[in-house]
């Protein structure tokens, strides 16, 4: 008999590749992408174009701005992305619900619009299940109140106090429930108790539709790979709970925040805003509170790409009232005691280091004592006046996860023809990069998307991703974030006929020539 830890070895060094697709932007007819019908369609068309990964981005709740990576909780799920055709399926919520639902464009997500008429069925199919859940839920939901008593209560008593604040964030509430006053939170649960229920309610809601998604996507032989924040959200019930292990003020406001200094991206950087984490208490207490949210993570997904990987050896840290990222200074991050403890903890670090931008040979070093993938992103390694900075497929490290592009990234083809407003390029620059790609890769650029496709598959790489709007040959109009821009993001669709058979079949075709198809 096959040892189980070889066997397990060897399933992981399988070349693979996969789709970054999030869930918002899934086709549907109830304004943004749920986990419902739509999602295992999706599944259905990985398994159609041969591919074995689903990156999706954080799928926490959501604020202001709308970003997934500025969510109101580390460890909660977005209820927006609940299916209403499932819900209606168990009968908490009505045929003519659905049928009366606003129309909504299927091409871009309308948020302002969007959200209020969907909390709207929301709040009554909690009601109704409070009231009357499915045969045999009820006993799941107190399971579920039990499983995930580490951050739930927190959780649902601010986002119940958030809504009786107007959605003010929590440092502008009245002093006693912004400093956590035992009274004023006890008056809180019992004035708020309905919806705090409420919250609960859709929170069980969406673990179990997403749950059942993740085992779907599992029997057709689907990884689930997630996205983590390294920082958490000011405005949060991470932070508003646990205020002692980040760099605040007196009265709740960052002292410092994260960002990272000016690069390729922003020529004054990019000022993040978040609050920064006190990593001696985190020490103190064993990193107990990123053991818990990355075990909360590793419960929605295969793996995690950790965002912003190098903040865990050296951080920017900026003064809070600097208006830009241009002033700050470097910090030491937690280092190897932190990802000693995480894999003691969760006996194993099934991670990919996010490991763009300015990458120190110390990062790098810490990435390597772990075995941690790193990644590279295409549109950085093409181009090159120096051909030794330029991508070679067959020099490129196995432990490594390729992406065309990623959510901040432009399309591949909106960055070789250059028509995004937010590319830093000179037209000059975007011309020779042009020439050189062209040159280099002795092509034209006649399907200049597939062309790159692949040479990403076709790469030493072990896993491949690739941003379905590349797979389809969008152009910037398709993008999903510009950094440095506050509004216009996150709103990019898939439409229900958009990835036509041609893009799935060559697709297919070209990931089994790389040999990263179904065994």
């Amino acid at each position: 008999m096959q040892d189980a830890s070889i066997s397990s070895s060897r399933a992981d060094a399988a070349r693979r590749s996969g789709v970054l697709l999030h869930p918002t932007s899934l086709p549907g007819r109830f304004g943004l992408g749920s986990f419902g019908p739509a999602a295992r369609r999706w599944l259905g068309h990985l398994v159609d174009m041969d591919q074995r990964i689903w990156q999706v981005l954080p799928l926490g709740p959501t604020s202001y701005g709308d970003s997934p990576y500025q969510c109101l909780s580390s460890f909660a799920l977005h209820p927006l992305l609940i299916s209403f055709e499932d819900l209606h399926e168990v009968r908490l919520l009505t045929a003519r619900e659905l049928d009366t639902f606003p129309l909504f464009s299927n091409e871009y997500v309308d948020y302002g619009k969007v959200i209020p008429a969907r909390q709207e069925l929301l709040a009554r199919a909690a009601d109704r299940f409070a009231r009357r859940p499915p045969a045999g839920w009820r006993a799941e939901f107190r399971a579920f109140l039990e499983r995930e008593e580490g951050w739930l209560p927190d959780f649902a008593l601010y986002a119940a106090i958030k809504e009786a604040q107007g959605l003010r964030a929590w440092t502008e509430w009245p002093a006693p429930l912004r400093r956590r006053e035992r009274s004023a939170l006890a008056l809180a649960r019992d004035r708020h108790a309905e919806a705090i229920r409420r919250v609960a309610i859709q929170q069980f809601l969406a673990d179990r539709q997403w749950r059942r998604l993740r085992e779907e996507a599992n029997r057709l032989g689907i990884e689930i790979w997630g996205d983590l924040p390294i920082f958490a959200a000011h405005d949060s019930a991470d932070v508003w709970a646990r205020p002692d292990l980040f760099h605040l003020d007196r009265a709740g406001r960052p002292e410092v925040v994260a960002g990272v200094p000016p690069d390729y991206f922003s020529q004054t950087g990019q000022r993040w805003g978040n609050p920064l984490y006190i990593w001696d208490r985190h020490a103190d207490e064993g990193y107990g509170w990123w053991v818990a949210r990355l075990r909360r993570t590793l419960e929605q997904c295969d793996r995690i790409r950790i965002d912003h990987f190098r903040g865990f050896e050296a951080y920017w840290e900026i003064p809070a009232d600097c208006p830009t990222a241009v002033e700050g200074a470097w910090r030491p991050g937690p280092g190897a005691a932190f990802f000693e403890a995480v894999r003691d903890a969760l006996g194993g670090l099934p991670f990919i280091a996010e490991d763009l931008g300015l990458i120190t040979h110390e990062v790098e070093a810490l990435r390597d004592a772990f075995g941690l993938p790193g990644m590279l992103v295409l549109q950085f390694l093409l181009g090159h006046d120096r051909p030794a900075l330029n991508f070679r497929p067959r020099e490129c490290p196995e432990n490594r996860a390729v992406y065309t592009g990623t959510h901040d990234n432009d399309t591949l083809l909106g960055w070789f023809w250059g028509t995004s407003d937010g590319d830093p390029r000179s037209a000059a620059d975007i011309s020779r990069q042009q020439e050189i790609i062209l040159r280099d890769l002795g092509t034209t650029s006649h399907d200049i998307h597939w062309t790159l496709i692949d040479l990403a598959l076709g790469s030493q790489a072990r896993w491949v991703v690739v941003p379905v709007q590349d797979v389809m040959g969008l152009g910037s109009s398709a993008r999903m974030n510009v950094p440095g821009r506050s509004a216009g993001n996150w709103r990019w669709r898939l439409t229900e006929h958009g990835l036509d058979a041609e893009a799935r079949e060559r697709l297919a075709a070209c990931t089994r020539l790389h040999g990263r198809g179904r065994p």
